[in-house]
């Protein structure tokens, strides 16, 4: 596949209407949920960059937090999700490339995002979202910590190659194995909580 189509947001488009969608939970994942179950900042501003249908936003608006912002650069995305949230502010879901996006957060959520990237834009992600956190901001998520037996994406990975890649701009405050995955990926992701250098 080429890196090109996974840069296109007609190939997502029709990922998500064929419903080729593996990486999707159809729920908020765990420990992304159990974080920001303890996390009492409500009015924090949180980006969810790659949203596709929006767990997270979705979990997020309805527990209280006043300033989320979903980004996903697939029109279609929007419309599902608004139509599914309708209390969710419109403006806040971003129909936008991530890499184009101009802002300014205190918590960057990423949750599958990153393993949809091109292998070679993986660097270029990781200094956009830098870029987009406040001082001292923080990425919160999950990370693929295995390899998989198709051609991606999902794209995976492994612990050793993350921390080389985001230790240049990050502190690498938590990084291990997340206790509390969803069955199905119990062993095999990890939990990150990075805070800018």
């Amino acid at each position: 596949m080429s890196d090109d189509k996974l840069l296109n947001p007609v190939y997502w488009r029709e990922q998500y209407l064929r419903e080729k969608i593996r990486w999707d939970l159809g729920y908020i994942s765990p420990p992304i949920q159990f974080y920001f179950d303890q996390f009492t900042h409500t009015e924090a501003q949180i980006l969810v960059p790659g949203a596709g249908l929006g767990w997270e936003a979705a979990y997020l608006h309805y527990k209280g937090h006043t300033h989320v912002f979903a980004l996903d650069f697939v029109e279609e995305m929007k419309l599902q999700f608004c139509v599914r949230h309708p209390s969710f502010p419109s403006e806040r879901f971003l129909v936008e490339d991530f890499y184009q996006h101009q802002g300014s957060y205190d918590i960057l959520v990423e949750h599958s995002f990153f393993s949809g990237m091109p292998l070679k834009n993986r660097a270029d992600y990781v200094d956009k979202a830098a870029s987009l956190l406040k001082p001292n901001g923080k990425l919160i998520g999950l990370l693929f910590n295995r390899e998989f037996d198709f051609e991606g994406p999902p794209f995976g990975g492994n612990k050793k190659e993350y921390e080389e890649l985001f230790s240049k701009n990050f502190w690498l405050n938590t990084f291990e194995t997340a206790y509390n995955s969803s069955k199905p990926r119990a062993g095999k992701e990890l939990f990150c909580i990075f805070q800018k250098k």
